[in-house]
């Protein structure tokens, strides 16, 4: 006689005839596909949306000639067109005052204001730049440095809404009700990031954050135009993000336990409530006999 394969099945089957349906068991049944379909396609969309994943290291990246592009726009009310300018200044002895390429002035306010956007590029040293009266023909009787930044982005612009930290902090800062006579002051610390997506794509971009201050400013003269000045410093440290997606095991590894488990669960919830109403009922039954 040769040997049975069926012998080998762990999965033996029941006859339909021995099993017996119940209300209970069906309400089980209907939660317990309902419970697994609400995490298989939680567990899929977890699967499908890449996990943005940093860490940190000593370097700065890209070549240590190479600028770092820096996007201003900025809104003074009460200062005409005409006066605005912005100067820029560095430790490797940069002085450019007045820098006027890439840069639009729009008049605001019926010309009694400013919006002022400017593109330039720094160095990877500490320097400054600033918005300023410097560079005007003629200087204003008050030069009314109050201001609301729209935005101040160092780098690239990341369009992942996802990303942690800080790279626009400024954006919206409103100081449009400030002293006409004070001048302003951030000084900022400048983080190298870069982000890595899932095909392979990298950007830098810069992360920054700041320290604000402001003050009225005298001189032998008396007393000095106002300025807001941006003062920055890079830091060694850069931020690196990359997206990580989950492995294909790793997600049917989940499914399999999911369905596995919620069975499980709720064959045992199921024989609980059966075991306990077939004690009840013959325990009725013993009240009547």
């Amino acid at each position: 006689m040769g040997f049975d394969l069926r012998r080998l099945d762990i999965y033996r089957k029941v006859p339909k005839d021995l099993t017996q349906p119940t209300v209970t068991g069906a309400v089980i049944s209907i939660c317990c596909c309902a419970f697994m379909t609400f995490l298989f396609f939680s567990e899929f969309f977890h699967f499908i949306s890449p996990e943005v994943v940093s860490e940190l290291f000593v370097d700065n990246p890209g070549n240590s000639d190479e600028k770092i592009p820096v996007q201003i726009n900025i809104t003074l009310p009460r200062l005409a067109c005409e006066y605005v300018g912005i100067d820029i200044q560095d430790d490797l002895g940069r002085h450019d005052v007045g820098f006027i390429e890439n840069t639009l002035k729009t008049p605001w306010n019926k010309g009694r204001g400013c919006i002022f956007e400017s593109r330039f590029h720094i160095n990877r040293v500490p320097g400054n730049f600033h918005v300023s009266t410097h560079s005007a023909d003629k200087q204003p009787d008050n030069a009314d440095m109050a201001h609301y930044i729209t935005s101040l982005t160092f780098g690239e612009v990341l369009d992942n809404k996802n990303l942690p930290g800080n790279f626009n902090p400024l954006a919206r800062r409103d100081r449009s009700q400030a002293d006409p006579a004070e001048s302003h002051d951030y000084t900022m610390k400048i983080v190298p990031t870069i982000y890595e997506d899932s095909a392979g794509k990298t950007l830098v971009s810069y992360q920054y954050t700041y320290a604000y201050s402001n003050y009225v400013s005298f001189s032998l003269g008396g007393r000095s135009p106002a300025a807001i000045w941006f003062r920055y410093d890079l830091n060694p440290i850069t931020v690196k993000y990359h997206e990580r997606r989950q492995p294909i095991y790793a997600f049917l590894t989940s499914v399999c336990a999911i369905i596995g488990g919620t069975f499980t669960v709720a064959g045992i919830i199921d024989s609980f409530v059966f075991t306990a109403s077939e004690i009840f009922k013959k325990f009725e039954l013993g009240k009547l006999s």
